[in-house]
């Protein structure tokens, strides 16, 4: 299967061209690094997953995004606009792909699906020792290293490699920065993150003896943890020397690698502005007794909202019949929305 990444301007990363069109990548080989190139002839199975890491990230985006006034929405127009700031949004954008990628390379790797890479490798020198809870049956009882950890290190560097692909460099170079700095912190928020699992083995039932390996998080508490970092993203300008970002404000710790940082102040994406990327909100699905972002004072922008009835079709009394079938009947829902003006 082909694999895309997009057109895009020159100023930015090969990862924008991934977030826009994850199933162009190889596509235009001319336009990517030696090594991306390399890969698009060589393994085209890691494109794959690269393409599908992609799509994982925006999809979560979404998700996240659900109740707000920008939804990251997928429409290519639209988001390509986004893309080309340096705001709020493109920084978890960057993020939330580059985790996607490092994510779903590491897992296929885990799932024997690539030849080049597999479970992880049993380090010659002993990670720390797995917690054991106090007063617990596995208090004591002798571990080792074993079963099938996730390799989180080759799906990082896959990740790198294609979000991290050298720009033109000259006026784009903070912005190149910014870029490199939340793609780092997705990747992060995966590989900074694995959790230790463990299985008892012993007769009857007994733990003699613990096998642990280490497993990414489930990608719901990347997404998760990301939105977090969203919300407490740092505001940054280009040092004098171009080479160096510097915290706006008084008083402001520099972020560290896994905080998002932008250096443009995001629209209000209330109504729809091609120059800016935003859809508005006219149309939306909001909460009237919500008072969060969800709630049609904020989403609607103060434009008020109308109320309105539909009615759809579900499954419904749904019953199992051996062997093996389920069978539903056909239910008419009546539901009440509120829309914004």
């Amino acid at each position: 299967m082909p694999v895309n990444l997009l057109c895009f301007p020159p100023h930015r990363a090969v990862g924008s061209p991934l977030v826009m069109d994850p199933n162009s990548i190889c596509r235009k080989t001319k336009r990517l690094a030696g090594k991306q190139a390399e890969l698009c002839q060589t393994q085209p199975e890691i494109v794959n997953e690269v393409a599908k890491g992609a799509k994982l990230g925006v999809r979560e985006c979404q998700y996240q995004f659900r109740f707000r006034r920008w939804n990251c929405t997928s429409q290519n127009k639209y988001f390509g606009k986004i893309l080309q700031q340096d705001i709020r949004e493109t920084a978890f954008v960057y993020a939330i792909t580059a985790a996607g990628v490092t994510h779903t390379v590491t897992q296929a790797c885990s799932m024997g699906e690539l030849l080049q890479c597999g479970c992880e490798a049993t380090r010659s020198r002993a990670p720390p020792r797995p917690p054991a809870v106090p007063g617990s049956a596995t208090e004591g009882v002798k571990w080792e290293w074993g079963g099938c950890g996730d390799d989180v290190e080759f799906g990082y560097e896959k990740s790198k490699q294609f979000m991290d692909a050298k720009r033109k460099k000259g006026k784009s170079d903070i912005r190149t920065l910014i870029d490199l700095h939340n793609n780092e912190a997705g990747r992060l928020a995966v590989k900074n993150y694995m959790r230790t699992e463990c299985k008892c083995h012993g007769l009857s039932g007994s733990c003699t003896l613990r096998t642990c390996w280490k497993k990414m998080p489930h990608f719901r508490e990347v997404g998760d943890r990301l939105l977090e970092r969203f919300n407490g993203a740092s505001k940054v300008m280009g040092g004098n020397d171009g080479k160096t970002l510097i915290p706006v404000g008084q008083n402001i710790k520099p972020p560290d690698k896994q905080d998002l940082i932008y250096s443009a102040e995001s629209p209000d994406f209330c109504l729809p502005n091609r120059k800016t990327g935003s859809l508005g909100t006219r149309g939306r699905m909001c909460n009237s007794t919500a008072l969060d972002m969800s709630g049609c004072d904020l989403l609607c922008c103060e434009r008020g909202y109308r109320e309105e009835t539909v009615v759809f079709e579900e499954n419904c009394l749904c019953r199992f019949h051996w062997c093996c079938v389920v069978q539903c009947k056909k239910c008419l829902v009546r539901k009440e929305l509120s829309l914004c003006h």
